[in-house]
């Protein structure tokens, strides 16, 4: 679909609206020209003086016409960067109405293409609205659809319950952990995942490095007062090294971080059911650390075979017995809708195996296409499933949950995700991740350490954020974790020394 944009000459309307367009069309292409080529013209209009008043006509090469109108009150604005957005958003709005008109697709996210949703309910929130407030401003300006809005007041409203004081944690930080290996890589990832097989000595470069992060770290937060609120081992799948590393590593934690008892949550993602030993279990049991992930994603073995992961669906069953016998209380697993082949009878047989499990969270995923999996490299290897059959998953995914008395408590959102869905954890009551809901909701600076882990400074007054990357590759990260250390650190510094009177 090759879609010609007239009427705006500032071209950072390109990927907004290209996001939009995505949403219609497998293969969109948006221009700001005049393309005697185009599927289909767009021309926009606006004028601004104490609001914004944008109007769009779309013209098929068919000569069918569809025209939209907003008006917004223009806020006050200190940058042009400001004002600019204002202006997106109104032609973003405009934008998707006439192809909702033109195609007979509704988005019930709107105009949002981003990740997270619920920031903006909490927004709301925040700012003292109330929900009926919250719920026609973001239908409003956002064109979110009833359904989607009432999900994330639900959402909200359990992050409250399950984290009181979560808009009280910006002196406060969470830590990801990052190790980079896997058993093998799944067709659909794009994490920092190497197949840990006959690697020992890179593994071992790894860990020094990672050792030397959370000491150096973990002297900083002490010397500053500053508590941690919750901790995640990721991946990759952290329980790919040996029982002797973990066993290591976590005292590593307990000797280097301040007031270890306290930090509120401590998981391990455990994901590939092929890493879980007996061994393991009692290195977490010996540390107190009882969440863990065991991620089946699906309970057909010719799905598992063809997205590479190499456990079987009688391995999974087994090794979630095995967890929990040995201790472990709050288990969380996923389950991924539109896996390769896979329709409402396969994701119903899913549902019906968990039931039998019933772990004490569940995250279900929507396939996304991410560019640089091997699963979109080769998409036309792997047929899944069309827009309506991803949705009628999804309902099946919430009626389950509610039948079994789970709730959601966290959704975050991906580019290219199938049927423009969702990915949503449920939970038992008190059975949330906290570490799902601070870095999803950006409350407090998240610090990465490891191979591949993003750490997200956040000013404790403004809320704005930083980003900051380690490499994702181990040899990279084993050449220059001492800089990437000292790099973090110094960022710390500026950030929390703004506060340092008074904190």
């Amino acid at each position: 679909m090759n879609i010609s944009i007239l009427g705006l000459n500032d071209n950072r309307y390109i990927r907004p609206l290209q996001l939009i367009g995505n949403l219609f069309f497998e293969e969109c292409s948006v221009k700001l020209d005049k393309n005697e080529s185009a599927d289909v013209v767009v021309t926009f209009h606006y004028e601004v003086s104490e609001e914004i008043n944008m109007s769009v006509q779309l013209t098929t090469s068919e000569e069918e016409v569809f025209t939209a109108n907003y008006r917004k009150h223009l806020k006050e604005f200190e940058t042009e960067k400001e004002f600019f957005n204002q202006l997106k958003y109104a032609a973003s709005h405009v934008y998707l109405t006439v192809l909702q008109d033109w195609t007979g697709i509704v988005q019930k996210w709107g105009i949002l293409t981003g990740i997270r949703p619920t920031k903006l309910y909490h927004r709301h929130m925040m700012s003292g609205s109330s929900k009926e407030d919250a719920h026609h401003a973001l239908k409003k300006d956002y064109l979110i659809s009833d359904e989607k809005i009432n999900l994330m007041e639900k959402i909200v409203a359990r992050q409250l319950t399950a984290i009181p004081d979560l808009y009280d944690l910006k002196k406060e930080v969470s830590i990801y952990i990052g190790i980079p290996f896997c058993p093998t890589k799944c067709a659909y990832c794009t994490f920092p995942a190497y197949a840990i097989g006959g690697k020992q000595g890179r593994v071992d470069s790894f860990l020094a490095g990672l050792h030397y992060e959370m000491r150096h770290m973990g002297e900083w937060l002490k010397e500053n007062g500053i508590k941690v609120t919750t901790v995640y081992y990721g991946g990759g799948t952290p329980t790919s090294i040996t029982a002797e590393e973990m066993d290591l590593l976590y005292e590593e934690m307990y000797e280097s971080f301040p007031d270890v008892s306290h930090i509120r949550e401590i998981t391990v993602e455990a994901g590939r059911p092929d890493t879980i030993t007996a061994d393991k279990l009692n290195v977490l049991k010996k540390w107190n650390i009882d969440r863990i992930s065991i991620n089946p994603q699906s309970y057909t073995q010719e799905t598992l075979k063809a997205i590479g992961r190499h456990h079987t669906v009688e391995e999974t069953i087994d090794k979630f017995h095995l967890a929990r016998s040995m201790g472990m209380n709050n288990i969380n697993m996923d389950l991924i809708i539109g896996l390769p082949n896979e329709g409402t009878t396969e994701f119903a047989h899913s549902l019906n195996e968990t039931k039998q499990l019933l772990p004490e969270s569940l995250t279900v995923h929507t396939l996304s296409f991410k560019r640089a999996s091997e699963m979109t490299k080769n998409r036309q290897k792997y047929k899944v499933a069309d827009r309506e059959e991803a949705e009628r998953m999804m309902n099946m995914a919430e009626e389950w949950t509610a039948e079994h008395h789970y709730e959601p408590y966290y959704l975050y959102r991906q580019k290219n995700i199938l049927g423009n869905l969702e990915n949503v954890g449920y939970a038992l009551p008190k059975q949330e991740s906290l570490y799902n809901i601070m870095i999803m909701e950006e409350m407090q600076t998240i610090i990465g350490i490891g191979c591949g882990a993003a750490s997200k400074f956040i000013h404790p007054e403004t809320g704005k954020i930083t980003h900051f990357a380690n490499p994702k590759d181990p040899k990279s990260y084993n050449e220059s974790f001492v800089e990437y250390t000292d790099k973090k650190i110094a960022m710390l510094n500026e950030l929390f020394n703004i506060e340092a009177n008074s904190i």
